[in-house]
C-alpha cells in the first residue's frame, strides 16, 4: 500500500477502504507522507467527494490517531458544542458559560480560523494571557472544579485533524462535506462528551450554501455521532449576513461580553439562547427544550453567565479586566469608514466576501504560518433590510496596514448590495434537529 495509489484512485473517483484511509491518517501524522502528497489526495477528495462509509471511516482513524479523553468519572451528562463555520460567529463564547452557569458540565474543543471563517481558540486568545491549550490532567481537573473548558486540541489529542486542517486552510480545499464532518465528529468525539450540540450554518457566509445541504451535513454528523453512543442536536442557522456586527478576534470578544452582560445584537443573542437551550436539556439539566431556553435566558439576566467566563478567563490565565475595559485586548493602527455610494435599501451581502475582507485585513490566516493580528477586523453598522442614505457608513475596517485597508474596503464595497427595493431580512433559525 502507497500514497501514489491511494491518491490515483480517489482521483479516478473509486472508493478508499477503510484500511487505506487508516494507512494515510497513521502515516501522514508519523511525518511519513509529505505535505504535498496530503494535499494532492486532500484535492481528489474535494473533486470526488467521500462517501458515507468512506467519512465514518476517516471520522474513526483520526479520532484515535492520538490520545481519547475519558470523561465518565465526572458527575452528569457533559456536552460540547460546535459550529460548521461562519463570518462573526462567536456563540461559544457565549453558549459555553451559559451552560455551564446552568450546571451543564461543558468540555469543549475549539479550532482556528479556517478559510474566511473565524475560530474560536483565535478569538480566546486575543485576551490577554489566555491559555487554549491545557494538558488532558489540566483539562479534566479544571471541568471537574469550574464546570466549563473551552480548549484546542493539545498535541495528544487528534494530531490528525489537526495536521489536516491547518493543511485545508491554505490549500483552497475547506468547502468539502466529508472533510468537514469528519473533522468537526473527530474532535467531538476524540475530546470525550456524552451530547453534542452542532450549529449548522448555510447562506454565503457558510461553508455550506444552501439548507439542503446544510441538512445532508446535520444528518451526516447526528449519524456518526449516534454510532458512537452520543446524544447529538442540530440547529441550522443563517449565515447569509455576518452573526452580529461584529468580525474579527478582539472585536468579537468584546461583542460577545455585551450579550453576556445582557447587552449585544439581537441576532446573536437569540442564537445563543437557542444553542445554550438545547445543551441544558440534552445535559439533563432541563425537561424539554422550551425550558432549557427559559433557564438560558435567567442566568443570561441575572449575571450568572457573566461570572462563569470570568472565571474561565481567570482560570485559563487571561487577563478578566477585559470584562470591563476590552481596550486591554488592543487596539489597531489604522480606521476606515465604508460609505453607501447610493440612497437605497441593504439587499444583500457577500457574507463570504466580507470574512475574506477580515482575513486580508489579518483577523486570518492567508498562508499556515501567518500570525494572527487579534485587533483587526470589521465593525459592521448596517443589516439585510436596513435603509441607507449615500454617504451613510456601512462598515468600519481596522487593521495595522493601510495598504491593506485600502484593499479590504474594496472588498467590502463590492459585498454590499443597495437596491431601490425593501428587502426582507433572513430567517435566523432556518431549522432544528433533534
Amino acid at each position: 500500500m502507497n500514497m501514489v495509489d491511494i491518491i490515483t484512485k480517489k482521483r479516478d473517483g473509486e472508493e478508499l477502504t477503510p484500511e487505506e484511509i487508516r494507512f494515510f491518517i497513521e502515516n501522514y501524522v508519523k511525518d511519513r507522507i509529505p505535505d504535498y502528497q496530503a494535499s494532492a489526495l486532500l484535492m481528489a477528495i474535494y473533486f470526488r467527494g467521500l462517501s458515507r462509509a468512506e467519512t465514518f471511516a476517516l471520522t474513526e482513524a483520526m479520532e484515535f490517531s492520538g490520545d481519547v479523553e475519558d470523561l465518565s468519572d465526572l458527575p452528569g451528562v457533559k456536552v460540547d458544542k460546535h459550529s460548521t463555520g461562519g463570518v462573526g460567529d462567536k456563540t461559544t463564547l457565549v453558549v459555553a458559560p451559559v451552560a455551564a452557569a446552568a450546571g451543564v458540565t461543558v468540555a469543549k474543543m475549539s479550532g482556528r480560523g479556517l478559510g474566511f471563517t473565524g475560530g474560536t481558540a483565535d478569538k480566546l486568545e486575543a485576551i490577554p494571557g489566555f491559555r487554549t491549550r491545557l494538558e488532558p490532567a489540566e483539562f479534566h481537573r479544571q471541568l471537574e472544579e469550574l464546570g466549563l473548558a473551552v480548549i484546542t486540541q493539545t498535541g495528544s489529542i487528534t494530531p490528525a485533524d489537526k495536521k489536516i486542517y491547518a493543511l485545508r486552510d491554505v490549500t483552497g480545499t475547506v468547502e468539502s462535506p466529508g472533510l468537514i464532518a469528519s473533522s468537526i465528529m473527530s474532535k467531538k468525539l476524540a475530546a470525550g462528551s456524552d451530547g453534542i450540540v452542532l450549529d449548522v450554518k448555510c447562506g454565503s457566509g457558510a461553508l455550506l450554501k444552501d439548507l439542503a445541504e446544510a441538512e445532508n451535513m446535520a444528518d451526516l454528523m447526528i449519524d456518526i455521532g449516534r454510532k458512537a453512543g452520543r446524544k447529538m442536536v442540530a440547529v441550522i442557522s443563517d449565515m447569509s449576513q455576518p452573526l452580529g456586527r461584529a468580525v474579527g478576534n478582539a472585536l468579537e470578544v468584546e461583542e460577545a461580553v455585551q450579550v453576556l452582560k445582557g447587552g449585544g445584537p439581537e441576532d446573536l443573542r437569540q442564537l445563543c439562547l437557542e444553542l445554550a437551550g438545547e445543551m441544558i436539556w440534552i445535559g439533563g439539566r432541563a425537561e424539554s427544550f422550551e425550558e432549557g431556553k427559559e433557564t438560558a435566558r435567567q442566568v443570561l439576566s441575572d449575571g450568572r453567565a457573566l461570572e462563569k467566563f470570568r472565571q474561565m478567563v481567570r482560570r485559563q490565565g487571561g487577563d478578566d479586566r477585559i470584562i470591563e475595559e476590552p481596550e486591554r485586548m488592543g487596539s489597531s493602527r489604522y480606521s476606515r469608514d465604508v460609505l453607501a455610494g447610493r440612497t437605497g435599501f441593504i439587499a444583500e451581502t457577500d457574507t463570504r466576501e466580507i470574512g475574506r475582507a477580515s482575513q486580508h485585513l489579518g483577523a486570518g490566516r492567508l498562508r499556515k504560518e501567518d500570525e494572527i493580528d487579534f485587533t483587526a477586523g470589521i465593525r459592521m453598522h448596517v443589516r439585510i433590510g436596513d435603509f441607507v442614505k449615500e454617504g451613510d457608513v456601512l462598515a468600519t475596517l481596522y487593521g495595522a496596514d493601510s495598504r491593506r485597508l485600502e484593499e479590504a474596503e474594496t472588498i467590502l464595497e463590492a459585498a454590499i448590495r443597495i437596491s431601490a427595493e425593501p428587502a426582507a431580512p433572513p430567517k435566523l433559525i432556518q431549522k432544528i434537529i433533534q
